[in-house]
């Protein structure tokens, strides 16, 4: 027999009280809503903080492990424990850059895996599939500038351009230092706090005047394909944005000569004259005008004015104009420091950029982890220039794990493309042609293989804020008979993180349909921005 407890029998006379009664449910649910809503006020002018700071979103997290994971396979077959257990990719401790402009900055390296969260998409009917257009811009949403007062605004636009300029490179003098930040990954820059302060300056004060004077194709009319395509890139965003371009030239720090020596070289140059006098004379003459026209050119002699070429004979369009020449500010990607046209500190660094496709720049940017990437170095290419032939002589067909062609064979083309044993090595060499520059540069970096560059006395692009020592492998031309040895001479460790740094700094090296922050345009413009400054002399108050 079993026996029921006390419970059991409070349950059931409870039961049996109940069922004599009806319950009004209307009566319990309205009660149970006037009950709640009191809740709430009382919650609202009694207690110190709001409902969600008692019962808060869990945090969104992004694993470290998703970025290496090719790096820790690798390093778990070719490292021993202990090595395993000292691998750090982020340093504990801030370093200090002794030889940066300002007297002190520290500066802690931003986690590398600071990346976008996917987000779920919205599931589209079916009806409405076919109406969407496809969105051109680039998939980094990068934060807006940060909001700025109306008063400092105001007092900022009543200064002349001059003034704006005094007052920005005041404000770079006294730089606050910055320790972390989302969008600047600081191991990158040669100084993290100067180039976001003095980024930030642009966004708020400068405006360029793009002068509306220049007949097709030569002027406005921006070459987009090819390994010359970056200055037509510039010069398509440039006449697009609205941010920095101004219909005013009083208002304008900046005046932009908006000329293609790609479209020059098409048009006047006779092949295989070798003469390049007619292309400097057309670009004279038409600096020429422009200073009968507007009082601009002569009122700073042409300091206050800059131009973006990035084909081979960029610098030798503007010697028959001494003052084109000598203070213009000058965006070459022929950046060549022997030659005496291009000047370090002026004049800015430009990028070469191989673009196949005008309407995917961004195609086939990417590349595979550490561990799929069996070849130690890779070049392929032409053979020009005075570097190119002294590598082939070392190293063509020396060693398996050096793939050094000239022109790609078809039969090794077959098995793996240009693009494919890119992503596939460690390094990809880099040597200069005919000129000092290569697109090689940064094509190694959109396919995240490190950069060997060979070319003495060339000036590395945007190397005003870019430490290039920190994703890149700079060799003496003499060095070629020793290339091996020296990379094999690289930690393990070190070319871990200068291709994580690779990686980081492939989006400052991107044209982007539309111009987002910190991207390839943005970077030139604020290399030309800051080389502006530098000429600025500030007067003692």
């Amino acid at each position: 027999m079993v026996t029921r407890g006390p419970s059991s029998a409070l349950m059931k006379e409870l039961y049996r009280h109940c069922a004599l009664y009806r319950i009004d449910w209307r009566k319990l649910f309205f009660a149970g809503a006037i009950m709640t809503i009191a809740g709430v006020m009382l919650q609202m002018f009694t207690l110190p903080y709001p409902l969600n700071m008692w019962f808060p979103s869990p945090p969104v997290t992004v694993s470290l492990d998703e970025p290496i994971n090719g790096a820790m396979e690798l390093i778990s077959e070719r490292v021993n424990e202990s090595m395993v257990q000292q691998f750090q990719l982020v340093e504990a401790v801030p370093s200090v850059l002794l030889n940066s402009p300002v007297e002190l900055n520290v500066s802690t390296p931003v986690e590398p895996e600071r990346l976008a969260v996917p987000q779920t998409r919205k599931s589209v009917p079916r009806r409405r599939r076919k109406n969407i257009k496809v969105d051109t811009k680039s998939n980094d949403k990068t934060p807006p500038p940060p909001p700025v007062s109306h008063r400092l605004q105001r007092s900022i636009r009543s200064l002349k351009p001059n003034e704006a300029l005094e007052y920005a490179r005041k404000e770079i003098e006294h730089v606050p230092l910055v320790t972390d930040d989302a969008e600047l990954y600081a191991p990158l820059f040669r100084n993290v706090s100067l180039f976001k302060r003095s980024y930030e300056l642009m966004e708020m004060i400068l405006k360029v005047y793009i002068y509306p004077d220049g007949t097709r194709p030569i002027f406005h009319h921006p070459h987009l394909r090819g390994i010359y395509a970056s200055e037509g890139w510039f010069m398509k965003l440039m006449e697009e944005n609205k941010q920095f371009v101004t219909k005013e030239p009083e208002k304008a720090h900046l005046f932009y000569l908006p000329y293609s020596a790609r479209q020059l070289e098409m048009a006047l140059y006779v092949p295989e004259s070798h003469n390049l006098k007619p292309l400097s004379t057309y670009l004279r003459n038409y600096v020429k005008k422009i200073a009968a026209k507007y009082p601009f050119w002569n009122r700073s002699h042409g300091s206050d004015h800059f131009l973006v070429a990035c084909h081979d004979w960029g610098p030798y369009t503007v010697n028959e104009h001494k003052e084109l020449s000598k203070n213009t500010i000058k965006a070459l990607c022929n950046a060549d420091l022997s030659e005496g046209i291009f000047v370090h500190g002026k004049d800015v660094s430009l990028p070469e950029t191989t673009i196949r496709t005008p309407r995917r720049p961004l195609r086939n940017v990417g590349g595979k982890r550490v561990s799929q990437r069996p070849i130690l170095a890779f070049f392929a290419g032409n053979m020009h220039g005075r570097v190119r032939p002294t590598l082939l002589k070392h190293w063509r067909d020396k060693d398996d794990d050096m793939r050094i062609y000239g022109p790609l064979p078809v039969r090794v083309a077959r098995k793996m493309s240009y693009i494919q044993h890119m992503k596939s090595s460690k390094y990809c060499i880099c040597p200069m042609g005919y000129e000092v520059n290569s697109p090689r540069i940064i094509e190694a970096i959109y396919y995240e293989c490190v950069p060997v560059i060979i070319a003495d006395h060339f000036a590395l692009p945007l190397s005003e804020v870019l430490d290039w020592n920190a994703f890149s492998v700079v060799v003496a031309e003499k060095d070629i008979p020793k290339l091996k040895e020296i990379l094999l001479a690289i930690p393990f460790k070190r070319y871990l993180t200068m291709q994580i740094n690779v990686k980081m700094v492939q989006k400052h090296f991107l044209w982007n349909p539309r111009a987002v922050r910190y991207d390839l345009f943005h970077m030139i413009l604020h290399s030309i921005w800051f080389n502006r400054l530098n000429q600025i002399p500030i007067r003692q108050s």
